[in-house]
């Protein structure tokens, strides 16, 4: 039982990771605020600003043996990729401006670099959970986007956070942390953004 349920932790961990939640959830905001595939087009442009170029150079990094794992689960790996994902976002934020794409994917973009920011800040410190804070940050981006139906994520968030205490990538608290940093954090930004 155990064996499954470690199978089943990082299917979670990975099918949820921030990245993926990250690259799905901005072609979503994109269509809300365009209701066309513009809108989807400029949320795929950001997810390429935050996720794609940020994860190959961490994959990158990973197979030159730079870092261990592309989870980076080593708290004093983290500095570097989180830089380099600050300043991928940061272009981001001043190529989506300048050429006055919907706001709303620039709001969520905005609130996914604050969550980067203030986790990289903690990360000086203490391990607090990345793929919790993008879960709970992404669930409460679209809550605000599309309503209550978007409740449903709140299990999805619950679910990561089970994951990586699972695989002892984490404790209980890191994870509660993580959780509500992101639903704070990036949720606040989003919402007086968008």
């Amino acid at each position: 039982m155990r064996a499954l349920r470690r199978r089943v932790a990082v299917l979670v961990g990975e099918v949820l990771s921030p990245g993926v939640l990250v690259t799905v959830a901005l072609p979503l905001v994109g269509w809300t605020g365009t209701r066309s595939l513009t809108g989807v087009g400029w949320g795929l442009f950001a997810a390429l600003c935050c996720v794609a170029v940020p994860y190959i150079v961490l994959f990158l990094g990973v197979r030159r043996g730079y870092w261990q794992d592309h989870h980076l689960r080593d708290r004093r790996q983290r500095t570097v990729p989180f830089l380099i994902a600050t300043g991928c976002a940061l272009t981001g934020c001043a190529v989506l401006l300048l050429l006055d794409a919907p706001r709303i994917v620039l709001a969520l973009v905005v609130a996914i670099l604050a969550g980067l920011v203030s986790t990289s800040v903690v990360n000086r410190w203490w391990k607090i959970s990345v793929h919790t804070t993008s879960a709970a940050g992404v669930a409460t981006a679209l809550a605000f986007t599309y309503g209550l139906m978007w409740g449903v994520a709140a299990p999805a968030v619950a679910l990561v956070a089970w994951s990586r205490v699972e695989l002892d990538h984490h404790t209980v608290a890191q994870v509660v942390a993580g959780a509500l940093q992101g639903a704070v954090v990036c949720g606040t930004v989003f919402a007086l953004l968008h």
